[in-house]
């Protein structure tokens, strides 16, 4: 990893992994306002902030500002359609659905354009996995009433697409170079379209705040789209941001990734292969019983405590109890794996039934015929 002497750069379309010295560098570097205990208690129903998975933020006091005050604001996040929803994916889905429930309006973007500049996959190839990302979208819980969600592809929606010519005309070579570093024209042509993606909550809908919930390696466009903001669009509020902890891959790898299958699984996964992976996953676990016992376990470093944390561990009190027992040495790594599985499997089992009976809702929403 690079020392404090080198320039720590993160890369939306590569595989950054941070270490917990680097999120406290990125948050000083680039300005980022850090979830106090004020700030988490605003939101204490909000379970990624309250479990201090959201550990910073841009400008979330406007948002708190306009509930307090009725005022209408707005939660915009999206999804490359490049395969199925797993662990990482769903992190950001879950964040836009625990805003919604507070009451922001949810913008769901689509991004098949971006899919593919970085992937190579068609709009039409791209099609089928947009309509299984939006049916986990909603199997997961988020209200697609038009009132409350609007949900678009970036090829058809001309507000995005418009917004990216208009913005570009302040944009520079060597400015994007700043902040993404060499990348191919493609890439840069699809960030400056996921400014329309983050700005067009306040085109359509009026002047509003805008909170953007994504992991520190997507801080380059939100800080590409603050900047433009503020320079094209008068009136308008400077988009605003939560950022969560990435996970690591389930098998102690730096980070999920498609090369490496055994460090993530997806929401169409056989049941036998998600359990498998379970199985293998990195603990916190010491190298036997007995030092377990003497020791205590590691549950920081435990990917079973974290998907349980992340994603499938409704009570707060259990997850405390779990940490506390692993601590004191008494939760063994093969106890907690079993009941790990057990919830998982049941979720997964559950999430297919609600999704297959939500293809044609997702198909409509997206006008597939």
């Amino acid at each position: 990893m690079p020392k404090n002497n080198k320039e720590l750069r993160i890369d939306p379309w590569g595989t950054t992994s941070l270490l917990e010295e680097d999120y406290v560098r990125l948050i000083k570097e680039f300005g980022i306002q850090e979830i106090d205990e004020k700030v988490r208690q605003k939101a204490i129903k909000n379970r990624y902030i309250r479990r201090k998975i959201i550990f910073g933020h841009r400008d979330l006091q406007s948002v708190f500002k306009a509930v307090e005050t009725q005022q209408p604001w707005a939660v915009m996040s999206g999804i490359k359609p490049s395969g199925p929803f797993h662990l990482g994916t769903s992190t950001t889905a879950l964040e836009i659905i625990e805003f919604q429930k507070m009451g922001g309006k949810a913008y769901y973007g689509i991004a098949d354009i971006e899919t593919w500049e970085d992937n190579g996959l068609t709009y039409e190839e791209s099609e089928e996995f947009a309509i299984d990302n939006i049916a986990d979208l909603l199997a997961l819980g988020l209200d697609p009433d038009p009132k409350k969600a609007y949900i678009w592809r970036q090829s058809e929606e001309p507000i995005v697409k418009d917004a990216c010519f208009k913005v570009s005309r302040l944009v520079t070579q060597n400015m994007l170079n700043a902040i993404y570093g060499e990348k191919s024209f493609g890439l840069y042509l699809s960030a400056l379209v996921q400014v329309g993606d983050i700005v067009l909550p306040q085109i359509l809908d009026g002047p509003q705040p805008t909170v953007v919930p994504v992991g520190i390696d997507q801080d380059p466009h939100i800080r590409l789209t603050r900047d433009l903001t503020r320079r094209y669009y008068n009136g308008f509020f400077l988009p605003g941001a939560t950022y969560h902890y990435l996970l690591a891959g389930i098998d102690g790898s730096e980070k999920m990734a498609k090369r490496n299958p055994n460090s993530y699984f997806t929401f169409n996964e056989p049941l036998e292969s998600i359990e498998r992976k379970i199985m293998g996953a990195l603990t916190g676990g010491r190298r036997n019983k007995e030092e377990q016992q003497q020791l205590g376990g590691e549950p920081q470093k435990c990917m079973i405590y974290k998907i349980l944390m992340y994603h499938f561990e409704d009570d707060d009190d259990r997850l405390t109890e779990a940490f506390q027992d692993c601590v004191r040495g008494e939760l063994m790594c093969g106890d907690h794996k079993k009941e790990c599985i057990e919830k998982v499997l049941k979720f997964i089992r559950e999430h297919k039934k609600k999704k297959e009976k939500l293809i044609d809702k997702a198909k409509e929403i997206l006008k597939v015929e």
